[in-house]
């Protein structure tokens, strides 16, 4: 919510890459609120948290497009981040308030499509062949289906995204020390991006891999509920625990840990008349 609210206070931070900051922070909102709404039923009917009820349909299909928002909303920015730096400087500034938006708007449309299917009626409410252990009454195919793609979308793309400029950043610094110009920008500037995409993995690895683990268990799972209770659920609410974490993990990496941010944010709350000029890197 601090991050929301400082970006739109901010005019001068409405840029593109802003509003894909600004809709992480949406995205991650509500993974908040679909696991405190999780939180809240398993507190007041633990049992369907384990055995399903259609009454878990809507929480978990909102925890699912959420969580799908915010991984395409991580490979949104890494993908502008590359755009930005990977061409001319003039490529940086095709990047318009019109794209974001679209990019936005086509990051929601898909999460919701692929999140909201089992209320479209892909879901094992009136079977039990397939039906999920960890997350009933979810079937265990849509949760293959959605989880292989976007897994292998999370970490490929911000890989080849956040390297690629760590190794044109190089490439330009070797080039200016050639010519015997100064390299600090570049040299300041590769650290950077090189601390941010550690953090990125690291936090991405800890925050999913466990989910990802979960489903793959469940695919391979032949036992009933009563046979995995209690340790298995204790282990499905670490991970969701996890996914949290991220959700609390990503304004700190991408825009609290800025300094422009932060020194807006000071702005705001001081009554000072001086206020901070906006840099971009």
């Amino acid at each position: 919510c601090t991050v929301i609210f400082t970006r739109l206070a901010t005019k001068d931070l409405h840029k593109p890459i802003s509003i894909l900051f600004c809709n992480l922070a949406v995205s991650d909102l509500f993974t908040c609120f679909s696991g405190f709404w999780i939180a809240m039923v398993f507190i007041t009917n633990p049992d369907i948290t384990i055995f399903g009820s259609k009454d878990m349909l809507a929480p978990y299909a909102l925890y699912t497009t959420s969580i799908l928002s915010t991984i395409y909303n991580l490979v949104s920015i890494g993908i502008e981040r590359y755009l930005a730096v990977a061409e001319s400087m003039r490529t940086r500034f095709r990047i318009t308030r019109n794209h974001s938006i679209a990019v936005v708007f086509i990051n929601w449309v898909l999460a919701f499509c692929l999140g909201c299917l089992p209320l479209m009626g892909w879901n094992c409410l009136h079977r039990e062949k397939s039906i999920s252990v960890l997350y009933s009454p979810f079937c265990v195919n849509y949760l293959i289906f959605i989880t292989m793609p976007n897994f292998v979308v999370a970490f490929t793309v911000p890989l080849f995204t956040y390297l690629r400029i760590i190794i044109i950043l190089r490439k330009r610094k070797l080039r200016m020390k050639a010519c015997g110009q100064d390299t600090g920008t570049y040299k300041s500037a590769e650290i950077q991006v090189a601390r941010t995409s550690i953090f990125i993995w690291l936090l991405a690895l800890i925050s999913y891999a466990p989910f990802f683990a979960g489903v793959i268990f469940d695919a391979t799972n032949h036992r009933c509920h009563i046979d995995l209770y209690p340790g298995v659920y204790i282990f499905r609410n670490c991970t969701a625990m996890l996914i949290t974490i991220n959700c609390l993990g990503n304004p700190i990496i991408y825009t609290l840990k800025l300094k422009t941010l932060g020194a807006k944010l000071k702005s705001l709350k001081c009554l000072s008349s001086s206020r901070l000029r906006a840099c971009t890197i």
